[in-house]
């Protein structure tokens, strides 16, 4: 019972608890021994384990707000805040999130597009907040040319191919006289290699193993240059991952 429910949760379903009555039997005894059921509590206990810490886990990034690890608690909340601060002189027009799993960013950007390829995460986030929710991809983004005066896109373009280049979809639904605003880990600086290392030891079941695309300061910022758009603003998170935003170069 415990794992069903764990795997509802971790799928994004809401559950609601209905009261029933266990009538235990009155005669004879389970066939199974100590040891054996010992073993298969053992191994379903580590699969709910697994599950409940995988980035698969609907509430992932909304639980790293407030996880019990200082660092990664830390991380998530300076994210949270710099692509707010970033992004707030746009809120008054219409901003997408694209590959928004469940994280605080969106729910604290109201009437803001939530995008995210796994339909799970927005179930959940659906709980949190009104936000109009999108199941997409980053390679075909659901939307007109020049729909947007805020993309972000943090955290999101590591985890997908190069080519064809999600960048140039990023731009295409975004206004000329808009902002996008981009995440990424810093592959060029020597933080974030050893930060991945380190964390793929300590939480094989995590991001680390699934980054197949690495940018650095230089490559991120010279793709967007070749499609016109410059650095305005580019900020750190322990110096290893990078938060930038870019405008349009004056005509």
């Amino acid at each position: 019972m415990q794992e069903l429910l764990l795997r509802a949760y971790a799928g994004g379903w809401r559950i609601r608890e209905v009261p029933f009555a266990y009538q235990p039997r009155e005669a004879g005894r389970s066939k199974a021994d100590l040891v054996t059921f010992g073993r298969s509590y053992l191994s379903t206990l580590k699969r709910m384990w697994l599950l409940r810490n995988s980035v698969e886990c609907a509430d992932y990034d909304a639980r790293a707000f407030d996880s019990v690890i200082p660092l990664q608690r830390y991380w998530q909340r300076r994210r949270h805040n710099i692509i707010l601060g970033m992004a707030q002189n746009y809120t008054d027009g219409r901003v997408l999130d694209v590959g928004c799993g469940s994280s605080r960013i969106l729910v604290d950007l109201p009437g803001a597009v939530g995008l995210d390829i796994q339909h799970p995460k927005l179930r959940y986030l659906s709980q949190k907040t009104a936000n109009p929710l999108v199941t997409g991809s980053v390679f075909q983004l659901p939307f007109r040319d020049r729909d947007f005066d805020c993309v972000i896109c943090s955290e999101v373009i590591e985890h997908v191919r190069a080519d064809p280049s999600p960048i140039k979809e990023l731009l295409r639904v975004l206004r000329p006289d808009g902002a996008l605003i981009l995440g990424t880990p810093d592959y060029g600086g020597r933080a974030w290699p050893v930060i991945e290392r380190v964390y793929g030891t300590v939480a094989p079941n995590a991001y680390a193993d699934e980054h197949i695309t690495h940018y650095s300061r230089a490559t991120m910022i010279d793709e967007l240059a070749r499609e016109g758009w410059h650095c305005e603003q580019l900020r750190y998170i322990c110096r290893a991952e990078m938060i930038g935003v870019f405008v349009r170069h004056p005509a």
